[in-house]
């Protein structure tokens, strides 16, 4: 059966996920979380819903799933195994190598490799495999004919249902670099819901221009279960219980029902507890035209009439009903201009309070169906129990749930004038308390004994109390026993590394060649140069992709890649690996167990906490362009007939920083975002230049060293996280 999985961000989530049909839920600790603005749990309240889901054969899988940093590391290995010991089902984490380090010591764990690891093709799903996971959460760029694949090799879960990150999933810097708020830390700030402009024809207006619509795959989650996916997750840890109710049953209705169509009623019901963009299917059925979100940033909810003037007030004409507590959003020709709630009935339609003077024409959607909410959390799911009672004189008495049996603490007397009646039996056992169960009655033997009111309610709760610790009590006793890394000291490295589109002039140790289009001739680009060559791959490729690199690859001495499919694409060819700035290497796990010949620290970390996981072959990216973002996607919304197919544009934030937008062909377009400055930093071990966008690398490389040198030649500058750590 196709699991559906749920967000859990509190415990009000977790019943709505329940009562609505959840298969499984996926909440986060208060610790190492990527949603940590979520109330989330602690270890007390994480055991009871452990123990509540559990009883209702739901899974729990606890997410687990930012960069750990090295003076992190057995604080989060500790957290992980107390949080498998209270009941975890699976523990979902995003470092690839820190996942192989804990099946290493504690294989009975079950791990499941979040979307942050970017596994988008089958060599980044048969390394999971190889690493010990159970499974895959796939990220949400991954194409179709490539899940299809991915599900033959390892149990895969795919996103169905919520808000989509404009960045390719774990290599978003911009919050990062931004404020110091890292979205690998669980911090993000958002900065892509924010207003940008574009210096292209036709988006030069400032409006939401990396913002996505929210994603609802719709009928197409039939074609995912044909291709084999195990687990349909819905996003949403930060969105309210109403919205997880809504959104379970939709897809509950839609799996059970999946020959029918979509049963209009439960898409209502989503579009009016969250609804960014009028949804989209989502990348792995190609950009759709709904993709981007570009003109209304939040929640628009759900079309319900026109705005008319009159007489000063604002009326809604249409024929559906509303009441007090309602809230509606105003659009004028597809854009917001203000909120509106309900004020009372009138012929037609309705009248509308709003601060914000509307107009004839203006739509109103409604944001909050008072109603609506209150059904959706009035869904209750309840555990049905038949209930035997044996109450006899000069016995023990005996209460049978289920067949588990219950037995009172002394033989039963006799009764002299006031017999137990078999009604106040079913009275007393029809109270259930906290539990969350539906009594159904067996034999209720007596043979008029007496046994007092209190006594009765104390066999109740001891038989329920006792019956529920059965059906979810869970005996694990892992201990953290973990071999610790060494650490070590006094490692040399000098080289320097420069990520550049030519390598023609370039001096330096080693050349990583970034193409603006993996169709053109390499070979010109690099001749003459005396290093190792490497070439650049993103982290994003496709199984097709994979395939025409590999012609392209076999001129170069190995790979650099940002993505951890990297490792085995590498093996297949034969060819050493530089594993890049994008897996996140930030600890001395990782250092042990990735086999790369050169690997890049995470470039979150500073000076200072890159030294504890420096090694021969290790890297710092020290200076030059700072990429913080990787999109899969067309940021013109796949107006290609008009296209300039420049290299370069520029996006303007609403404070008028300039972000370059570098754009390449792999296949289809694809845009790499560099940030506002460019950085200029020290580095406790070999220097990893990033050239992309500077036209002489080697006049980075000639003043690098001398950081006022640096400093001067590159003007706008930043020293990035090298000196002030990532919260």
């Amino acid at each position: 059966m196709s699991e559906i999985l749920a967000p859990a961000g509190d415990k009000n989530s977790v019943f709505a996920a329940v009562n609505a049909g959840a298969n499984a839920i996926y909440l986060g600790m208060k610790e190492y979380s990527a949603r940590s603005s979520a109330e989330n749990f602690d270890y007390e309240n994480f055991e009871e819903i452990a123990k509540y889901c559990r009883a209702f054969g739901v899974k729990v899988y606890v997410a687990m799933n930012t960069i750990v940093k090295d003076g992190e590391l057995e604080d989060f290995l500790t957290c992980v195994v107390k949080v498998w010991n209270k009941g975890a089902d699976a523990i979902i984490i995003s470092d690839v190598f820190l996942g192989k380090y804990i099946k290493n010591n504690c294989p009975e764990i079950v791990l499941h490799l979040s979307t942050q690891a970017g596994v988008c093709n089958t060599y980044g799903a048969k390394l999971a495999k190889e690493y010990g996971f159970d499974r895959v959460i796939l990220a949400r760029e991954t194409a179709f004919d490539d899940i299809e694949e991915i599900a033959k090799i390892i149990e895969t879960e795919v996103f169905v249902q919520g808000a989509l990150c404009t960045c390719f999933s774990g290599q978003c810097y911009l919050s990062s670099f931004a404020g110091w708020n890292s979205g690998n830390r669980g911090k993000c700030k958002q900065p892509c819901r924010k207003k940008y402009s574009i210096d292209r024809a036709g988006f030069e207006e400032r409006a939401y221009r990396l913002s996505l619509s929210d994603l609802c795959a719709g009928e197409n989650v039939n074609k995912l279960i044909e291709a084999g996916v195990a687990s349909f997750k819905i996003e949403g840890r930060m969105r309210r219980p109403e919205y997880v109710a809504a959104a379970v049953k939709y897809y509950r209705n839609l799996i059970d029902n999946c020959e029918n169509s979509i049963n209009l009623n439960d898409l209502s019901d989503l579009k009016r507890t969250f609804n960014r963009g009028n949804y989209t299917k989502g990348l792995a059925f190609g950009q759709d035209k709904s993709f981007i979100s570009s003109s209304v940033q939040g929640h628009i909810g759900e079309f319900v009439g026109v705005i008319r003037v009159e007489n000063g007030k604002f009326l809604c004409q249409t024929r559906q009903k509303f009441v007090k507590g309602d809230c509606f959003k105003i659009l004028r020709d597809g854009k917001e201009v203000g909120g509106a709630t309900f004020c009372s009935d009138v012929k037609g339609g309705f009248c509308l309070s709003s601060k914000s003077r509307l107009k004839n024409g203006d739509k109103a959607f409604v944001t909050t169906d008072t109603r609506l909410n209150s059904r959706l959390l009035s869904m209750k799911r309840s555990i049905p129990v038949k209930v035997e009672v044996r109450l006899v004189a000069g016995k023990i008495a005996e209460i049978s749930i289920n067949g588990a049996v219950f037995k009172g603490e002394k033989p039963l007397e006799a009764a002299q004038n006031s017999p137990v009646s078999v009604e106040n039996i079913k009275k007393t056992f029809n109270k259930v308390d906290k539990y969350p169960f539906e009594v159904i009655f067996g034999n209720i033997d007596t043979d008029n004994v007496f046994i007092s009111a209190s006594e009765l309610n104390a066999l109740r709760r001891n038989a329920y109390a006792g019956y529920y610790e059965k059906i979810t009590s869970v005996e694990r006793k892992t201990t953290v026993n973990f071999t610790k890394p060494s650490q070590k000291n006094d490692i040399k490295n000098d080289k320097i590394a420069a990520i550049c589109t030519d390598f023609r002039n370039l001096s330096a140790d080693i050349g990583i060649l970034k193409l603006a289009d993996f169709n053109s001739y390499a070979e010109a680009l690099t001749k003459n140069f005396k290093g190792e060559k490497f070439l650049y791959l993103p982290p994003f490729l496709t199984g097709r992709e994979t395939q025409k690199i590999k012609s392209t690859a076999a001129q170069f001495d190995g790979i650099y890649c940002d993505g951890i499919y990297g490792i085995k694409l590498a093996e297949e060819l034969s060819k050493p690996l530089f594993a890049g700035t994008g897996f996140n290497i930030s600890n001395r796990a990782d250092v042990e167990i990735c086999k790369a010949k050169y690997f890049a620290v995470s470039k979150e970390l500073t000076v200072a906490e890159a030294r504890s996981v420096c090694a021969e072959n290790s890297f710092y990216l020290a200076a030059g362009d700072l990429k913080v973002m990787d999109l899969v996607y067309c940021p013109f919304e796949k107006r290609c007939a008009n296209c300039d197919r420049r290299g370069a544009y520029t996006l303007t934030d609403e404070n008028g920083r300039e972000f370059p937008l570098r754009r390449y062909v792999m296949g289809a377009c694809r845009f790499e975002l560099y940030n506002c400055a460019s950085l200029a930093a020290a580095t406790p071990t070999g220097a990893l230049l990033d050239c992309t966008l500077n036209g002489d690398p080697n006049a980075l490389i000639g003043v690098f060293k001398d950081g006022k040198a640096l400093r001067e030649y590159i003007k706008n500058y930043t020293r990035g996280h090298s000196e002030q750590s990532v919260f």
